[in-house]
C-alpha cells in the first residue's frame, strides 16, 4: 500500500488557490466569514486533493481561554480532503502542517473543533496527538439554501467596517423568511500545543 509521504506533497499556498476546493469538499460549502492567516494544500501530481485554512479564532475573545495574547493562538478553521486518498493521508497532512507551524511561526497553540452536528467526533485529531478538552457550548446557525452560516454571519464586515455583500444578502433572506435560524449542539474541542514553554493559560495546560 502506498504511503502518503511517498506520493503526496504538502505546501503553503494562497487562499485563492484552495477556495473553490474547500467550497466543494468541506461540509459547510463556504469560506465566507473564515479569516485565513495561513493556508496549506495537499497535492498529488500537482492536483489539489486536500486543503486547510488556519486563522484567528472564530469567536472573538476565545483566545483568552488558551493563551496570554491573541497572537499566540491559531484555529484550524477548515480541513478537507477528497474521499479516495490513501490510508493515513489526513493525519500525514495534519502532521506536516503542525511541523511547519512549529518551525516557521511563533504560534503557541492550535485549536480545532469537530462538529457533533455533522457526527464528527475528532478521531483524526486524536490520531494526530491533539488533546481533547470536551464539548463547547451549543449555539445557533443559519440555514440559507444549501448552505449553513454562523449566526454572526449577517454582521460580518470588511476591513473598512462595511457589511460584506454576503452578510447583507443573508440578513435580507432572514427578514424575508427565506433563511432560518436553528439551535445546534456544542462541538468537540481539541488543542495542540506548539510550544509548551511559553504563554499558555495554566488551566488549559492542566487539562492537557
Amino acid at each position: 500500500m502506498n504511503s502518503p509521504r511517498k506520493i503526496y506533497r504538502v505546501s503553503v499556498c494562497e487562499r485563492h488557490e484552495i477556495k473553490d476546493f474547500v467550497e466543494q469538499n468541506h461540509y459547510s460549502k463556504t469560506m465566507n466569514g473564515v479569516n485565513s492567516t495561513i493556508c496549506f494544500k495537499l497535492t498529488f501530481q500537482d492536483e489539489i486533493i486536500g486543503a486547510a485554512v488556519f486563522g484567528r479564532l472564530g469567536m472573538a475573545n476565545n483566545w483568552k481561554k488558551f493563551a496570554s495574547n491573541p497572537e499566540a493562538v491559531l484555529e484550524l478553521r477548515r480541513l478537507c480532503c477528497v474521499d479516495d486518498t490513501v490510508r493515513n493521508a489526513e493525519s500525514y497532512f495534519i502532521g506536516k502542517m503542525l511541523k511547519y507551524l512549529k518551525k516557521h511561526t511563533n504560534y503557541e497553540i492550535v485549536v480545532s473543533y469537530a462538529d457533533e452536528n455533522e457526527n464528527h467526533k475528532g478521531t483524526i485529531y486524536k490520531a494526530s496527538n491533539f488533546k481533547y478538552l470536551g464539548l463547547s457550548k451549543g449555539g445557533k446557525r443559519i440555514k440559507f439554501g444549501d448552505r449553513v452560516y454562523h449566526d454572526k454571519s449577517p454582521r460580518t464586515r470588511d476591513s473598512y467596517g462595511n457589511l460584506k455583500p454576503f452578510a447583507v444578502r443573508l440578513q435580507k433572506a432572514l427578514d424575508a423568511g427565506e433563511a432560518t435560524i436553528y439551535d445546534i449542539k456544542g462541538k468537540h474541542l481539541y488543542v495542540y500545543p506548539l510550544n509548551n514553554s511559553i504563554g499558555h493559560k495554566k488551566d488549559v495546560l492542566d487539562k492537557i
